[in-house]
């Protein structure tokens, strides 16, 4: 996941980390959701790295993959010729990333909470909006207990997520699983420790 407040330099120079910063394995949460993935293509919004576009291509997926650091996506890349799958990564942000309408069997947004509200709602609708009938919506972030753990996110209030936002963002859906929870985060050094969570897997109405 890459910034949208932060500038792009300071994102580049974070990854010029020769370790991964959110590690190679994909996101707990997605992982878990796995069963819920339809047959097809998938999108992985702001994916830093690569780590989850990656997986998602270990799935069987066909998969593109955005973010507006370019060491990111050299990274990225590296990734997946190390775990020899084929990801379409693309040097671009939210707003130049080309979407198109009803594109995506599965889109896949973990961790990108440096939206502001406005930016947020516009992403959600665009997302939605590039999701076929029928495909499934993931989304991973963290929540206002996040403040207190410290242990990764923007530390910014109006940049968490909460169930009633999730549900009024996505009403009409069919919610497969949406929880607010804690846990233990391991996914490199930019997701570390105890953490306050939201998990949300929806599927778009036919």
């Amino acid at each position: 996941m890459s910034g949208f407040t932060q500038p792009q330099e300071t994102w580049n120079q974070r990854f010029q980390n020769p370790d991964y910063v959110f590690g190679e394995l994909p996101n707990a949460y997605l992982r878990q959701q796995k069963a819920h993935l339809m047959p097809g293509n998938a999108l992985a919004v702001a994916d830093g790295e690569g780590r989850n576009g990656v997986w998602l291509a270990e799935q069987g997926l066909v998969v593109d993959a955005f973010d507006f650091s370019e060491v990111a996506i050299q990274k990225a890349n590296a990734l997946a010729l190390k775990r020899k799958v084929s990801v379409n990564f693309v040097c671009a942000n939210w707003e130049s990333f080309d979407w198109g309408p009803e594109i995506y069997d599965n889109m896949v947004g973990i961790f990108f909470q440096f939206a502001t509200p406005d930016q947020r709602s516009r992403l959600f609708t665009l997302m939605a909006d590039s999701l076929r009938p029928g495909g499934t919506l993931i989304i991973q972030g963290y929540t206002e207990r996040q403040l207190e753990f410290k242990t990764g996110g923007p530390g910014k209030v109006e940049h968490m997520y909460n169930e009633t936002m999730m549900r009024d963002a996505f009403s009409g859906w069919e919610f497969i699983d949406l929880r607010t929870y804690e846990a233990e985060l391991s996914e490199g050094s930019g997701h570390s420790g105890r953490s306050g969570l939201l998990g949300l897997t929806v599927r778009k109405p036919l």
